[in-house]
């Protein structure tokens, strides 16, 4: 068996073309979707993460707005920017781009983020929205992964899911977005004892672990659904993820790739949260 690959890189295109008509619909009522990105040092990653989600934004025909503060910033001026952007009627979606600098309190800066324009789901009142199943924003990187099952025909009703990984970003909202879907799910990590006993038994598996290529080929069910959220850079220089890809394509039914899978989707669906967000302000002020 040679898994088929979900190519994310056409997805996301498919996806950001259809926003083309909802985002010319809000500018000509004067709801221009607006996001605002928040960079706070010169970490290469995150400049690199930045760069493409504005480049997207504008792509989109959006308006987007890159804030670069410096690495020793004050955690003060930090919220007072946030909070600035709070008010600003331009900014529907803001973005503060993680992680922070160890001196800043992440937690304490993403709960300044007014909940209707965070646009990243990471917002205590969005997050207990989503556990009660009235998600306003889901956060990006697991509801990408929602949209390539749904890509493929991938049905989570009945099947057992796997995610290894727990992280507020990823793992736990996954979990959430699957038990919705009634998938009966297992969430493993550091702590798990036996990881393969779990990840053999997945009929759809989610590693956002972190860790390069921990999942091997022995380590899945034959015809597996395989998604491979991490992101590593190899001692070669090569990106990998957390899934060994060539001996779980041996392996598995469907599986996604890295670069090319998961990533652009994240992109994607921070263009959609956006863009849901000022549908909902144009609805409140038409």
């Amino acid at each position: 068996m040679t898994a088929t690959a979900i190519d994310g890189n056409a997805l996301a295109r498919k996806l950001r073309e259809g926003f083309a008509g909802r985002v010319a619909a809000l500018a000509a009522a004067g709801h221009r979707p607006g996001l605002a990105v928040v960079l706070v040092g010169e970490d290469p990653a995150s400049q690199v993460y930045v760069r493409n989600k504005v480049n997207a934004c504008e792509a989109a025909g959006m308006l987007s707005e890159r804030i670069t503060l410096p690495a020793d910033v004050a955690p003060a001026e930090l919220l007072a920017k946030v909070r600035a952007l709070n008010a600003d009627e331009r900014i529907h979606g803001i973005l503060v781009q993680l992680p922070l600098p160890p001196h800043i309190d992440e937690t304490a800066i993403l709960d300044a983020i007014a909940p209707d324009k965070d646009v990243d789901g990471f917002h205590p009142e969005n997050v207990g929205a989503l556990v009660q199943g009235r998600a306003r924003f889901i956060p990006c990187t697991p509801l990408g992964v929602i949209r390539m099952l749904e890509e493929a025909g991938v049905n989570p009703a009945g099947q057992e899911a796997v995610i290894v990984g727990r992280s507020n970003i990823v793992g736990k909202p996954m979990a959430l977005l699957l038990i919705e879907r009634n998938a009966t799910v297992t969430v493993c990590h550091s702590r798990t004892r036996d990881l393969a006993l779990h990840t053999r038994r997945a009929d759809i598996l989610v590693v956002a672990a972190g860790r390069p290529r921990m999942i091997t080929g022995d380590m899945i069910k034959p015809g597996a659904v395989v998604i491979d959220v991490g992101i590593n850079r190899g001692p070669d220089g090569k990106l990998c993820g957390d899934v060994d890809f060539e001996s779980c394509r041996a392996v598995a039914a469907l599986i996604t790739p890295v670069p090319g899978g998961v990533g652009p989707m994240t992109i994607t669906m921070l263009l959609e949260n956006t863009i849901a967000a000022a549908e909902r302000r144009a609805g409140r002020v038409s």
